[in-house]
């Protein structure tokens, strides 16, 4: 259910220096509502404005559209992702092939512990007809390199040191992200479903080509 937005006092102006807090504050007060409400309608210039406490026209200086707000928002949530991810393989150990699993269910647990955010990078509700918004086919192709990045080290590593038989690693990461994707989203729809406990690591291990341990 959709609840309303809480306004908040008004805003403390900004030192000389400090314009780029605004920015900061606009896209931390776009993430609380859509956590809060779950729905990505209810981020407006206005509802941003009044939860940080500034006029809407005061956000023109920073995003010239709302589209550009919610990408921001997306751009952050995949920039955390994108960290737990090299936290998750910077902390394996046991080698590739554990560091593999581990950054894929790094995944798996940030779709879970961020649906909204999760639903939101992946669900395009945000997206504007590209022709009606400052929004570039740039700036959405870009999302989430960093992540593929992380899963594509992950499986060279790993094909590297003779634990996975992929032949084509580029596509096979490509598949892998489908695969954590389909699995973070059907998890997240069907909860009453008997999912097997170890379904994670019989997608990776399939879809990575990767050696029986």
């Amino acid at each position: 259910m959709t609840s309303t937005p809480n306004a908040a006092p008004p805003r403390t102006r900004n030192r000389r220096g400090e314009g780029s807090r605004l920015r900061d504050e606009i896209v931390a007060a776009a993430v609380e509502l859509l956590d809060e409400t779950g729905d990505e309608s209810a981020i407006t210039l206005r509802s941003v404005a009044r939860r940080v406490g500034i006029a809407a026209p005061s956000i023109y200086r920073h995003f010239p559209d709302q589209p550009t707000i919610m990408l921001a928002v997306v751009q952050q949530a995949f920039a955390e992702l994108e960290a737990t991810l090299r936290t998750a393989l910077d902390a394996a150990t046991g080698g590739d092939r554990r560091r593999l699993l581990a950054v894929c269910h790094g995944y798996l647990d940030f779709a879970h512990e961020h649906p909204e955010r999760y639903r939101t990078m992946f669900g395009g509700l945000w997206m504007p007809a590209l022709e009606e918004t400052a929004v570039t086919p740039a700036d959405l192709a870009a999302l989430g390199d960093g992540c593929l990045g992380l899963l594509r080290e992950a499986l060279d590593d790993c094909v590297a040191a003779g634990n996975a038989t992929s032949t084509d690693p580029a596509a096979d990461t490509i598949a892998l992200w489908l695969g954590l994707h389909g699995l973070a989203h059907q998890r997240a729809v069907t909860v009453a479903f008997p999912w097997p406990p170890d379904i994670a690591d019989r997608v990776i291990t399939a879809l990575a080509h990767l050696e029986p341990a």
